[in-house]
């Protein structure tokens, strides 16, 4: 990462923040603000097939501001943190000739990462390892899975979040396909960028955001969702639909639990997936918090920070 020492005259301003927060909105007035185009850190709004489960933003929440990596590619063609830090930099480079400025916004915490301060190379692995993993979750729930990791991978273990069965796969797939720990993979190592980075978090008191996220959700459902998930459910396997939003309803569907407790679990689990986020982005000291109604002391915030 470029430090105030080694500085660039080139800015990545990171929004992020846990959903339903409003990140596309403070994003979208601060690209206005500094005419500047949006990168997308979202690992499932990038697929064009995921509209309705993911809150993708609208063309009028994008408010004619240029979005890279939503609806760009097929759930079939899954994306990962390293591919979208290559691809990520890449449009950077371009941007980058144009613009002082440029907009990274999202709430994936390891997308955000990759970008800033790069992602370990990984081994491909065989995707019907990670079909066997998704299965043995299906079936036996995720606390086997977690044992295994902490006996396979102890220092994982110990930093990973534990109840992200996301995490737990990755790391068990890997496991798997090398015979080698998850952690022997990552370096830690951050890769120095020709650009300096001004991070924002976005925050809520807790009962306001709650409220937030149950009314996207009810909101979700009266657009579709559960017909959007219907329709992928002969994808239900693949990685991107491994997520909250879609295994909630494809239960409903597998006659596992009733319409009722479907949605309670769709509003139990976004509650406790912002949580989670909120938990990751704490952890960075770089992060300066905002409410997202506090516009203007964002952009003051951003204008310090470039004339520094």
């Amino acid at each position: 990462m470029i430090t105030s020492s080694n500085k660039s005259n080139k800015f990545l301003i990171v929004v992020v923040g846990p959903t339903a927060v409003g990140k596309t909105n403070v994003a979208v007035k601060l690209a206005k603000k500094f005419n500047t185009s949006i990168l997308n850190a979202d690992s499932r709004q990038v697929y064009k097939e995921m509209d309705i489960g993911t809150a993708k933003p609208g063309l009028a929440e994008m408010a004619g501001v240029r979005h890279y990596f939503v609806s760009d590619r097929s759930l079939k063609k899954p994306i990962n943190a390293g591919i979208f830090e290559r691809e990520a930099i890449s449009i950077l480079e371009k941007e980058f000739l144009e613009k002082d400025t440029v907009i990274l916004s999202g709430g994936s915490g390891l997308y955000v990462n990759a970008v800033c301060d790069g992602f370990d190379n990984l081994p491909e692995i065989d995707p019907g390892i990670r079909k066997l993993l998704n299965s043995r979750l299906d079936k036996n729930g995720l606390t086997s899975m977690t044992e295994e990791l902490k006996e396979s991978d102890p220092q994982y273990a110990s930093e990973v979040d534990l109840k992200n069965p996301h995490r737990v796969i990755r790391a068990l797939e890997i496991i798997q396909s090398t015979g080698r720990p998850y952690s022997s993979f990552r370096k830690k190592e951050f890769k120095k960028r020709w650009f300096d980075t001004i991070k924002i978090g976005l925050e809520l008191d807790r009962a306001l955001l709650n409220d937030k996220i149950e009314t996207r959700m009810d909101k979700m459902i009266d657009q579709g969702l559960f017909e959007e998930a219907k329709a992928l459910y002969k994808f239900k396997d693949l990685d991107p639909l491994q997520t909250v939003g879609y295994r909630e309803v494809f239960g409903y569907m597998e006659e596992e639990y009733s319409y009722e407790e479907a949605i309670r679990l769709l509003k139990r689990n976004s509650r406790r997936y912002a949580k989670r986020q909120l938990t990751w982005f704490r952890k960075d000291s770089e992060i300066k918090w905002f409410e997202p109604n506090e516009i203007a002391e964002m952009a003051e915030y951003v204008n310090g920070r470039l004339n520094t």
